[in-house]
């Protein structure tokens, strides 16, 4: 079974926001994403930045064989969800937003309400790789580390401005991750060792980052650490990145100013560890570098991340 993780980057149609300006380059986009998905084969794809639904049917039109789709009902201000395609029936079983309890809600920007839920809500489904046997996967996208200003702006009146909105990118973020890995305790059930549970996603950040770490749960005992092999109370509630695992020429899912960056991630429980095979950053994907100005890859073909893949043994 192959699993994976995309952002497939402003999934819209031609003339909406975001989208591509005509039709030409709409199709380029959607015949970019579709060779790469042929590619890598997919039995479970956890998708984000899916603007409207109706982009991602085109896209599911383009590609071989039956897919089922899910998405999740809580786009952000943009208009931008999470979502999986599966070649076999998707049952979905958790659509987050809301903050944990006990998190008190926190502030976005300088003025204004501030916010007690996800920006994207985080989806769940469970399907049946083999008959008789329940794989349960999440998917999400949380905020990014590209900041926003008033007014639509992408560049600070001052450091200080600049400080801040950082600052509250990181808080949200950090909250976003504590949902994910509230709704991941949830999945787990305090069995992860008998669990086949996958938490994937566009989690904005490197595999070591503060944030992403929150999702792992009990410390210790990742892959390449001295625990790894050793057995603990931790390995009921734990997940693993499974990014040590993708060789180290293609430990990357985006380019930023030049600079290559992982922030996509596979994360699974303690039963699939073992049943792991291969991990890569997909196949045949070329990047381009962004910056912090993302209109500025508005309607180019394919996506300016690569897609994360898994390929377990069932």
């Amino acid at each position: 079974m192959t699993i994976g993780t995309w952002n497939l980057e402003n999934l819209f149609r031609p003339g909406e926001p975001d989208g591509p300006e005509d039709d030409q380059s709409y199709r380029a986009k959607l015949a970019a994403l579709a060779a790469a998905i042929t590619e890598f084969e997919p039995d479970l794809l956890g998708v984000q930045e899916v603007g409207n639904p109706d982009a991602l049917a085109d896209l599911v039109d383009l590609l071989d064989g039956e897919w089922h789709i899910a998405l999740s009902a809580h786009p952000d201000g943009r208009g931008i969800r999470v979502g999986f395609l599966g070649r076999t029936p998707l049952t979905t079983i958790a659509d987050v937003t809301a903050f944990p309890a006990r998190f008190a809600p926190v502030q976005t920007q300088d003025t204004g309400v501030p916010v007690g839920a996800m920006g994207r809500g985080g989806l769940a489904v469970t399907l049946e790789p083999v008959p008789g046997r329940t794989l349960t996967a999440a998917v999400c996208h949380l905020k990014s580390k590209l900041l926003g200003y008033p007014g639509n702006r992408h560049a600070p009146r001052d450091e200080g401005e600049r400080a801040r909105y950082a600052a509250y990118a990181l808080w949200r973020r950090g909250a976003e991750a504590a949902t994910m890995r509230a709704l991941a305790d949830r999945l787990l059930a305090d069995d992860g060792r008998t669990h086949d549970v996958v938490v994937m996603g566009d989690l904005n950040d490197q595999p070591q980052a503060a944030t992403t770490q929150i999702l792992y749960g009990p410390p210790g005992s990742q892959i390449g650490t001295p625990g790894f092999d050793r057995p603990d109370r931790g390995d009921a509630t734990r997940l693993w990145n499974l990014a040590p695992l993708i060789p180290e020429e293609q430990r990357f899912s985006r380019v930023f100013e030049g600079q290559v960056e992982l922030i996509d991630h596979i994360l699974v429980s303690h039963a699939l560890l073992a049943r792991v095979d291969t991990v890569t950053t997909g196949t045949g994907h070329t990047l381009s570098s962004v910056t912090d100005q993302p209109a500025e890859r508005q309607g180019r073909p394919g996506s300016d991340h690569a897609p994360v893949v898994a390929r377990l043994t069932y």
